[in-house]
């Protein structure tokens, strides 16, 4: 049976497609860099196969390391399953590096809320508990990083400035790796004894850089978005100079243990074919939001970013002011997947947030953020947060069923006389 796709949403994908020859380029970049990486580390079929155990002279363990640390133009990496998520790295660099007395600087404003835990508490084990000092310098009103305030904000005691790529649920652009290289090199020039440290969730192979091409001493994230290109089950990294990676890495392990242990068990095969995929998958995802990127925006919503703007992570956002459309829209997500797809979302508390999330998430593997999922807090504005899709078809398809289950967004089609949806066949 033929699908058909609405006028609309036709329209928006001529839209788009200008800017996929962008991203085109881009991932052919991006595959080149991750395919020489594999080269220049004469991975064979030897390496595809771990260990079980203490992960001794782990194969696989010790490949993924060296691969992702050429891939993401790091000194050294250290890649393993047992980092669950990308909170779970992240705090690994946190608590690997700093020590009571030291200050900790975002200059990404606030964190989003699970990482916030992490860092305030409530509880005994956060870093404000072991005495660590805490601070924050909000970004500027284009969403920029303000780098006057930040160097302001530095103290005798700073150890890191931390640096969030990605927008978490705060209603904002993705810094760019050029925004990122700039204040790195402010802080360094002023204070190089101090390790910048990026979260990099969302943005790996969004662009021809990665923060540690340009100076960034530290960065984590998950392997379950976009590195692992949708095959990885589990896992993170951690990247940049050795003697932070390996900092991290004794708090993931223990001292002295580091990156020497820890087995993969079975999964090097499917978490180095996950990395080689990953530039052409985020490319795919690219894509798809671009055109929902042009969609939302011909039925009148605010979009971040617009169609043709610059890209720093695979996050498309866009504000849906009615809570009653945010459920609706990440339900037509949902109903749309692969796996899952009878069922409905509804809003629920979660660990580190002051209001209900819906999320919507029919993946492959749970909580994969490079296949197509959204979500979004229960709060104003009511933006959904939409994220991944292997493959731009799938992205559009979803689109197309938002536009046919969506009876609000019916509506607004009608009076503006653009079309309705069709039923897909």
């Amino acid at each position: 049976m033929a699908v058909v796709l609405s006028d609309i949403l036709l329209q928006a994908v001529e839209k788009a497609r200008p800017v996929w020859a962008r991203i085109d380029a881009l991932r052919l970049q991006n595959q080149h860099r991750v395919l020489q990486a594999f080269r220049r580390n004469g991975i064979s079929e030897y390496h595809l196969f771990g260990t079980t155990g203490y992960g001794y002279n782990d194969p696989s363990r010790e490949a993924l390391g060296r691969v992702y640390a050429d891939a993401l133009q790091a000194e050294t990496a250290m890649v393993q399953p047992q980092l669950i998520s990308g909170t779970h790295a992240i705090s690994a660099c946190l608590f690997g590096v700093l020590r009571p007395g030291d200050h900790l600087l975002s200059i990404s404003g606030a964190p989003y809320e699970t990482l916030q835990r992490v860092i305030k508490g409530p509880g005994r084990r956060s870093l404000c508990a072991w005495g660590i000092e805490y601070e924050e310098v909000p970004l500027q009103e284009d969403g920029g990083i303000d780098i006057e305030r930040s160097l302001a904000a530095l103290k005798p005691e700073t150890r890191m400035v931390m640096i969030q790529r990605s927008c978490g649920y705060a209603v904002r652009r993705a810094l760019s790796v050029a925004q990122i290289a700039e204040a790195t090199r402010a802080v360094h020039a002023v204070r190089p004894d101090v390790c910048v440290f990026v979260d990099n969730c969302y943005g790996e192979f969004v662009e021809e850089l990665e923060p540690t091409a340009v100076g960034v001493d530290l960065m984590a994230g998950s392997l379950i978005k976009n590195p692992g290109g949708t095959l990885a089950p589990s896992g993170g990294y951690i990247a940049g100079r050795p003697e932070y990676v390996k900092a991290a890495a004794d708090a993931v392990t223990a001292p002295g243990l580091g990156n020497k242990m820890g087995p993969t068990l079975g999964l090097g095969r499917i978490l180095l074919q996950g990395l080689f995929l990953a530039p052409h998958i985020v490319g795919e995802a690219l894509m798809g939001a671009t055109v929902a990127a042009a969609l939302f925006e011909s039925l009148g919503f605010e979009v971040l970013p617009r169609v043709d703007d610059h890209r720093s992570d695979i996050v498309q956002i866009v504000r849906l002011e009615d809570p009653d459309l945010l459920l609706a829209v990440c339900r037509a997500v949902q109903s749309a997947s692969p796996v899952d797809s009878m069922v409905r979302p509804e809003p629920g508390d979660l660990p580190g947030y002051d209001v209900p999330v819906v999320m919507a998430a029919g993946t492959f593997v749970q909580g994969s953020s490079l296949e197509l999922s959204a979500d979004g807090p229960m709060r104003p504005p009511y933006a959904v947060f939409l994220q991944g899709g292997a493959s731009k078809e799938h992205v559009i398809l979803a689109l197309q069923t938002i536009l046919s289950e969506v009876s609000e967004l019916a509506e607004i089609i009608r009076a503006s006389g653009a079309g309705g949806p069709e039923e897909l066949s």
